[in-house]
């Protein structure tokens, strides 16, 4: 990859993409035949978190680990980013210490800021606006399950957030059938489905928005959804549950579905809520795989970025 850093699904180019792919494929068959794979022997990474994590956390700390590097753990609760330092004197400094940051917030505008003052590379681990590892890895898992993914009907259910947002911008990059089904004033972002739509002009992609879950689900080959409540959105939780409630993932929706329809999520889920205990428990969940491969593709990443 030519990027410096990965900060939005548009930084990659479809070889990018495809070369991101192949090298967690690689990274993790090397993992499930116990070969030891260390192209990060002696890298660390510096871990920022504003918002708290079980996967994101985990599969970089371990992904880091088990390609010979190190990462460490930083809470912006305890960095002096909360006592008033600059992104811009933090990445300066951090620049010195480590090889590469990975961050994990709120506002878009901090990772680009850390990316612009940053000397090495800067991954953006989940913001507001966008979610690159978890849409990569999304679609890594349906190539892995499905094949080739041109020409299946791969459908989004519930809140237009960062996750919706990448899926619209990976689909549009490599011309595949995405169904965004948002709740009218929830839509994802305006500037980013413009980008999405634009890229699928040129690409041959599908990209359909719509507020009919019925009429979405119907012969899909994929099931996708997130929480309704994002973090730092708490507050409009009991107002989400009642405007949300038909676009509920549960048995009577993925009947609509093909009879081989896989379900995904990004999880953490919360279950009673997006999505029901029964579609879960199904055979055609896949969500914990999808969970798996975040390590592997982020494994891939932090190789083909920090191992420059």
């Amino acid at each position: 990859m030519q990027i410096k850093d990965l900060i939005s699904i548009l930084d990659l180019s479809v070889a990018d993409i495809e070369e991101i792919f192949a090298t967690a494929r690689r990274c993790k068959e090397k993992q499930k035949k116990g070969e030891e794979y260390t192209p990060l022997k002696g890298k660390s990474l510096a871990m920022i978190f504003a918002k708290s994590s079980t996967r994101t956390r985990v599969s970089f700390e371990v992904g880091m680990l088990q390609l010979g590097g190190h990462a460490l753990f930083m809470s912006t609760q305890d960095m002096q980013l909360k006592r008033g330092e600059t992104i811009h004197d933090t990445a300066k400094t951090l620049s010195r210490y480590v090889d590469g940051i990975m961050m994990r917030t709120y506002s878009h505008k901090d990772v680009l800021e850390m990316a612009e003052h940053a000397t090495i590379p800067v991954i953006n681990g989940l913001t507001d606006l966008s979610h690159p590892c978890q849409a990569l890895t999304d679609i890594f898992t349906i190539i892995e399950k499905k094949g080739n993914p041109a020409g299946l009907k791969i459908v989004y259910l519930g809140d237009g957030d960062n996750v919706a947002n990448s899926l619209a911008l990976i689909a549009g990059k490599l011309g595949l059938h995405m169904v965004l089904c948002i709740p009218p004033g929830y839509e994802p972002d305006k500037g980013i489905i413009k980008e999405a739509q634009g890229l699928a002009d040129h690409s041959g992609a599908k990209l359909e928005l719509t507020n009919d879950p019925q009429a979405a689900a119907s012969d899909a080959d994929i099931l996708y959804t997130d929480v309704w409540t994002s973090m730092g959105k708490e507050q409009e939780r009991e107002e989400r549950l009642k405007i949300f409630k038909p676009y509920q993932l549960n048995g009577r929706l993925l009947a609509k579905a093909k009879p081989d329809c896989m379900v995904m999520h990004c999880l953490p889920a919360h279950r009673g809520e997006e999505i029901t205990d029964e579609v879960m428990a199904s055979q055609q969940n896949i969500s914990f795989d999808q969970a798996e491969n975040r390590l592997h593709v982020q494994k891939a990443i932090l190789t083909l970025l920090l191992g420059k």
